[in-house]
């Protein structure tokens, strides 16, 4: 965590949390999530060594880069890039009833499905398809997966 200043935390779930971080470096900002592993059974620990190994082979424009991961402190700490526009949910959430365009709808809908397809090509199954792990650039991000 030496390479990077916390600036706040941007969400909580069974999994840990998720910290927006500014590169000490360079200044940009990432999402770290923060996974307790030091209390989990040697089995899960391992299948979110393995989950990381996954992540980090993904490689296309509508699924979330991920920069690095370390442990540290009984800690798992996966550094991504970070999405601007918050998630899905949020945008649906903001537009208090006014509905989004047909256009906006199948554009979003078309990355997707490219994304899930770059993911099932490789034998990979998303477990977790839902409008909060949808990231917004200008809606953009599956959590791997980028809108």
């Amino acid at each position: 965590m030496d390479k990077y200043e916390k600036v706040k935390k941007i969400g909580e779930g069974s999994f840990g949390k998720a910290i927006l971080v500014k590169s000490k470096e360079d200044g940009h900002q990432f999402v770290i999530k923060e996974i307790g592993i030091s209390g989990m059974p040697s089995r899960e620990r391992q299948e979110s060594r393995k989950e990381v190994a996954v992540l980090a082979k993904m490689s296309h424009p509508n699924i979330v880069q991920y920069k690095e991961s370390f442990e540290e402190g009984g800690c798992l700490y996966i550094v991504m890039d970070y999405c601007e526009g918050g998630d899905l949910f949020k945008k649906i959430n903001s537009q208090k009833g006014v509905l989004f365009s047909e256009e906006q709808i199948l554009d979003w809908f078309v990355q997707i499905c490219l994304a899930l397809k770059h993911v099932h090509d490789r034998k990979i199954l998303h477990r977790d398809i839902k409008s909060q792990v949808f990231k917004s650039e200008y809606v953009s991000q599956v959590e791997i997966l980028k809108v």
